[in-house]
């Protein structure tokens, strides 16, 4: 399949942004995530007020400013990825009046398997290098491998504030899989496992068309 175009959607801690990224460059298409497309276009002008008006002020950027940014980035791109939107069943709905897709991968992954990856995750304070004790520990204990840095747990890694997180993409999320889940578009991925091979299954998704 030349230039997909793709939802990723997967709880905190399901390998989604890693697996985005690959996605992005196998096939050579754009990476969108909420995130990135709010930075880039943080000053965009919109009926509603700038995505930064919202942010300044400490608010949550409503659906209606996050729909026209993610569309803007869309717009600029021959095929893509999106990481992180649709979020809840309002933007689910709105992403189908302004693009086709092609795929709709869900990586399904356990709640206690979450919770072990999140919890086990360091970050180096100084250069963010990410490290996991059980998966991708560093060679020194509490020490980045780069810089040598401090390596820290960042404090939405606290096995409370997932739990949390969870079930806020639960309560968001899960309606928007229910949304989707009787298209023919929509594939269901086991996302436990090694890297590369949650990486094998999704490939062989999106090549077999």
């Amino acid at each position: 399949m030349k230039h997909p175009k793709i939802i990723l959607i997967g709880p905190p801690g399901s390998g989604k942004g890693t697996q985005g990224q690959q996605i992005s460059e196998y096939f050579n298409i754009a990476h969108i995530t909420t995130g990135g497309a709010l930075r880039s276009h943080i000053d965009m002008e919109t009926e509603y007020g700038t995505p930064g008006d919202f942010i300044e002020r400490g608010e949550l950027v409503p659906d209606s400013v996050v729909n026209r940014i993610v569309e803007a980035e869309i717009e600029e791109s021959e095929g893509f990825v999106l990481d992180g939107y649709p979020r809840n069943l309002n933007q689910a709905k709105h992403i189908e009046t302004i693009t086709d897709i092609d795929k709709i991968i869900y990586l399904n992954v356990e709640d206690n398997e979450l919770i072990k990856r999140l919890v086990g995750r360091r970050v180096c304070q100084k250069c963010e290098k990410n490290y996991h004790i059980d998966f991708s520990p560093p060679n020194k204990i509490g020490e980045c491998d780069n810089c040598r840095s401090k390596l820290i747990q960042r404090s939405d890694d606290s096995k409370d504030t997932i739990v949390n997180r969870l079930g806020v993409f639960s309560q968001h999320t899960k309606p928007v899989l229910k949304y989707f889940k009787d298209r023919p578009e929509f594939i269901e991925i086991n996302g436990e496992g090694k890297l590369e091979e949650v990486w094998s299954r999704i490939e062989k998704i999106i090549d077999t068309g």
